[in-house]
């Protein structure tokens, strides 16, 4: 008899403890995971990846970067097809030159559209960190599919008299 009540009691403990366990980590599955696992990332430079892009070949890459505008450049280009209407192209400045905007077009950096949108109010200026995949060299230029984009400082737009 001790050894069924024993075994009931273990039973319940079991139990609760599954339950409790469950219970604790059912909020961390509604957790939205990253979209970008944070391992073999390379935190880096434009101004690196454009110097030597075979060495970022397939390697997912994080920088920091002043955005410059939306476009178009490197679309639909048969060698490192990133079609226009699923993609959208971004231009970021130059690191090296202070005293004035000029857009480093060596590298193409491509959105998905649905990303795009979501960041639709960039401005010339604002200050952003991409973290992407480099899927190719054509051109001897690096190609970045961006996985995450986030927007570390929004400049202040100037009023218009």
């Amino acid at each position: 008899m001790n050894k069924k009540i024993i075994l009931s009691i273990s039973f319940v403990v079991m139990m609760s403890l599954g339950m409790v366990q469950y219970a604790t980590s059912a909020p961390s599955q509604a957790v939205k995971k990253p979209t970008v696992q944070t391992s073999n990332i390379i935190n880096t430079t434009s101004l690196n990846i454009v110097n030597n892009p075979s060495k970022y070949l397939n390697k997912t890459i994080k920088m920091q970067a002043t955005f410059d505008k939306f476009s178009t450049l490197g679309l639909d280009y048969k060698k490192a097809l990133r079609p226009s209407d699923k993609y959208i192209g971004i231009l970021i400045q130059r690191d090296d030159v202070m005293d004035h905007d000029i857009p480093l077009s060596e590298m193409k950096i491509f959105l998905k559209k649905e990303m795009a949108e979501k960041h639709i109010d960039l401005d010339c200026g604002d200050k952003i960190e991409i973290t992407g995949k480099v899927f190719s060299t054509a051109l001897n230029d690096p190609w970045i599919d961006v996985e995450n984009l986030v927007v570390i400082k929004k400049i202040k737009k100037e009023e218009k008299k």
